[in-house]
């Protein structure tokens, strides 16, 4: 073949150059790139944490860790049931990605760090740090919040705090299959969810019989199963069972104390939707030892503020894809043209995005005030503003979040569904925060029920919307609904979602408009409360979009 012929060849293999497609969205700083997020911190008592938490942006917004996510999703958990030599070993095997990023949040203490230096603003500062680790990957942080909200659970009985605190509250990883007496750190799972029962825990047929003395911190032997068992590699779980006077908790390590395995056996592991690089697993409970918490016939009540904060990071985390769905329609919609001009410049564009920042902008103000009010447990305002703020939130944010991740990954175009953007992996977890621990009717079921238990909660309620009274007429007028709907007892549970939605529409318009950038607040009041419609890129005129995409670049100028 002539020298002439080979050129041709090769120009044939050239079809065409490669323009026009976005660069990867990675070596950024997650912190320094979120206005929202640095506002949101310093406004609520935790601006003495930016240094650690501008550290923790940049290595979550690192090309290395942005990788770990996408391994350990592609290389999902895997269960072994028994080791070669046919002895049963009931364990899970993941990806050594999934490993360094538990390393990654056990290390800088996602898990703990309230608990062991519980000043000022440290539940704001640990909400932000597991803002930015949540938007690398969503099922790792399952583990992490498990082992952070079973802390006061643990606290209820000394001998067991006395001997589990320590490896719990650990800043270290240590995945190894072996006792808790052998390991340095620890991590807690929770198995509440039976086949017959679901949300309704009280319809679960677990049974815990007593090895000697009865009550609290004694040794039962449980025996059942349960449907739902989250990251069964943990180190043991908090469950629930029926002991003789009743529903009680239990503590069930992994191992039993004299270093054989404990009867908890792994049948197999959920293929799930989204959240697959956490392993969730059915379990039959053939005999497991374990430990009661709390006082014997009160599981629920044992178990109620661990469900209250892994609750809480529910709504963290949900805010975290928003944060991370838009960083990367905005990221796309500046680096892609079409018909002539960026995308970001086009007018329809920029109203999708504005609004979805708008969306992002309003589930973080939440989060991070719910995190303010877990700050000051001691004021009985904040205390009952929590108590109704947590299933509000978890409702409203957590719902949110799929049609949110949607439009954003429909701004990507086609390769909004290719597995190898991370816009497919966020459309896929998007749903499971809001079914994780009670769907949405459960959360505004148990709106009423505080609504009837504890009506001082709603007092509290409008005593922080008061706070922006008389600064804008839409939101005025909202809260004098929300008071009237309330207050009109008929077939409330019926019009329990609308009551929901409009407490927390409300309470994120009031935060918006303390938070001082009157753009971001009055469009969001505008768009949100002024009768437009329910789907994104419906904003009505007068709204300044650049300032508002501005807040949602993530590599501003």
């Amino acid at each position: 073949m002539s020298q002439s012929q080979d050129s041709a060849v090769e120009a044939l293999d050239r079809t065409h150059s490669v323009l026009n497609q976005t660069p990867p969205l990675e070596d950024y700083n997650l912190y320094e790139a979120d206005i929202a997020l640095r506002e949101g911190v310093r406004r609520e008592g935790a601006g003495w944490a930016e240094a650690e938490l501008r550290a923790h942006g940049a290595r979550c917004g690192s090309a290395e860790v942005i990788e770990w996510g996408f391994l350990a999703n592609r290389c999902k958990p895997e269960l072994l049931s028994h080791d070669r030599q046919g002895h049963r070993i009931d364990r899970v095997r993941y990806h050594p990605a999934y490993h360094e990023l538990m390393r990654l949040g056990l290390e800088v203490g996602l898990h703990s760090r309230p608990w062991t230096d519980a000043k000022a603003g440290a539940q704001v500062a640990r909400a932000a740090a597991c803002y930015l680790q949540g938007q690398v990957e969503a099922g790792h942080c399952c583990p992490l919040t498990m082992t952070f909200a079973a802390v006061p659970t643990l606290r209820m009985t000394p001998e067991i705090a006395q001997s589990w605190l320590p490896g719990v509250l650990a800043r270290g990883y240590d995945p190894g299959d072996r006792p808790a007496a052998q390991k340095g750190a620890l991590t807690i799972g929770m198995g509440m969810t039976e086949k017959q029962g679901g949300s309704d825990v009280r319809a679960n047929t677990t049974s815990a019989q007593p090895l000697g003395a009865r009550g609290s911190g004694e040794p039962h032997r449980l025996v059942g199963h349960k449907w739902f068992m989250s990251a069964p590699m943990c180190d043991a779980f908090l469950m629930l069972a029926q002991a003789p006077d009743g529903l009680s908790c239990f503590l069930v390590p992994r191992w039993q104390p004299d270093g054989s395995r404990n009867a908890i056996r792994l049948q197999r592991l959920k293929d799930k939707v989204g959240n697959v690089a956490n392993a969730s697993a059915e379990v039959e409970l053939q005999g497991a030892l374990g430990w009661m918490v709390g006082e014997e016939g009160r599981g629920v009540a044992s178990i109620l503020e661990m469900v209250a904060l892994t609750r809480f990071d529910c709504i963290v985390n949900s805010a975290a894809a928003q944060r991370q769905a838009v960083s990367q329609a905005v990221h796309h919609a500046m680096h892609r043209s079409a018909f002539g001009a960026a995308l970001i410049h086009q007018p329809l564009m920029r109203n999708v995005l504005t609004d979805l920042q708008l969306e992002a902008e309003g589930s973080l103000a939440l989060a991070l005030r719910m995190a303010r009010a877990l700050d000051h447990p001691q004021i009985e305002a904040e205390r009952l503003l929590l108590r109704l703020g947590l299933p509000v939130g978890k409702y409203w944010v957590c719902k949110r979040t799929p049609g949110l991740v949607y439009e954003a990954m429909e701004c990507l175009g086609g390769n909004g569904v290719i597995e190898e953007f991370v816009a497919a992996r966020l459309y896929r977890d998007a749903p499971i925060n809001a079914i994780w621990e009670g769907s949405g009717n459960i959360q505004a079921l148990d709106v009423l029920r505080v609504l009837d238990k504890s009506p001082a909660a709603i007092d509290a309620w409008f005593a922080e919307l008061a706070e922006t009274a008389g600064a804008e007429p839409l939101l005025d007028a909202a809260v004098a609904d929300l008071k009237a709907a309330l207050a009109d007892g008929r077939e409330r549970e019926y019009r329990a979602r609308s009551l929901v939605q409009g407490l927390a529409l409300s309470l994120q318009a009031s935060l918006l408009l303390r938070a001082g950038n009157t753009g971001v607040a009055a469009a969001f009041i505008r768009s949100r409360l002024g009768g437009r419609g329910h789907l994104y890129g419906d904003l009505p005129r007068g709204i300044d979009p650049g300032a508002i995409l501005a807040r949602g670049n993530p590599r501003p100028a």
